[in-house]
């Protein structure tokens, strides 16, 4: 149902991404941001189950502009080069990757056709998060635990999209109390809370919660029912 395909930014670098394309004509599309562990089998998973339910799914690989084929496990020698890499490109001149996530989001318009949707797990998060206050061609975004995303810097952002986002109440990196202050700033936005770590929805990871995930999970499909 996948396959890897390069996509180019504005200004002509190659980006890779995993393309999951439905049976038919496709009813929209998500464009699909890692967590800091690369494109790796959990994001293309996420992609193939997008697919599977009618929808292109395209998940560019964030890392390219630092390292190129980037796919981490989840221990802790993969976290701390995920935190490496993340910590690389973030410190990318502007505008960094949100070049290569608006370079996604008009590959997938033009593939799976007008309307498109972000989401993002982690880092990924953050991400959807930002390109949902920045870029284009978007209609709506859907960030999990995004780290970072409740500070206030970036609580100061303001979406041009209708965003669904979901945060676990034991997540270590993201306190509940600004979480809830980023639902007071942004109160248009669907914001969920569930008694869960952070990267519950991932099951390759000992933080998967199968509850938490599931209910998410519904909560974004009929998200992305309402908006696609």
């Amino acid at each position: 149902m996948g396959q890897w395909i390069d996509i180019v930014a504005g200004d002509g670098f190659s980006v890779p991404a995993w393309h999951a394309s439905p049976e038919g004509t496709p009813r929209g599309a998500v464009v699909l941001l890692q967590e800091i562990f690369g494109v790796n089998s959990h994001i293309r998973d996420v992609a193939g189950r997008l697919a599977a339910r009618g929808w292109l799914a395209l998940a560019p690989s964030t890392f390219a502009r630092v390292e190129k084929g980037v796919e981490l496990g989840y221990g802790d020698a993969d976290m701390q080069r995920g935190k490496q890499l993340k910590a690389a490109v973030e410190a990318l001149p502007a505008p960094g990757v949100l070049a290569d996530i608006q370079a996604a989001i008009d590959h997938a318009a033009r593939d799976g056709g007008a309307r498109v949707a972000v989401m993002g797990f982690c880092y990924g998060g953050l991400l959807a998060w930002r390109a949902a206050c920045e870029l284009q061609g978007l209609s709506a975004a859907v960030p999990y635990y995004g780290g970072g995303m409740t500070t206030k810097a970036e609580m100061a952002r303001t979406p041009r999209v209708p965003v669904l986002a979901h945060f676990g109440r034991r997540d270590p990196f993201i306190p509940v109390k600004s979480v809830q202050e980023f639902a007071a700033a942004h109160p248009d936005a669907e914001v969920h809370l569930y008694d869960a770590d952070h990267g519950f929805h991932c099951d390759q990871r000992g933080s998967y919660d199968a509850a938490a995930a599931q209910l998410a999970w519904t909560r974004t499909l009929e998200f992305l029912e309402r908006h696609l």
